[in-house]
């Protein structure tokens, strides 16, 4: 299962972008936009970063009922 780090996912995207990490979403680093972040677990610490960036934590199958197709989302592991 894939490991990574809010810090690694601030430096590859942009405001407003959806990223789908096929693993855990771990809180080495800092965040400070608002993006959507999809992922099969979250650290507490994480997912506090990310919600206090105005961004959104999903499970793969929420981002799944939402985006069914899968479009403009950037896959992370």
């Amino acid at each position: 299962m894939a490991e990574v780090n809010v810090g690694r996912i601030s430096r590859y995207t942009k405001e407003g972008e959806t990223v789908a990490v096929p693993g855990k979403v771990l809180g080495a680093g800092t965040i400070e936009h608002k993006i959507t972040v999809a992922a099969v677990d979250f650290s507490k610490e994480a997912k506090d970063k990310i919600l206090n960036a105005g961004g959104k934590c999903l499970t793969i199958d929420d981002l799944l009922k939402t985006n069914p197709k899968g479009t403009k989302i950037k896959l992370m592991r």
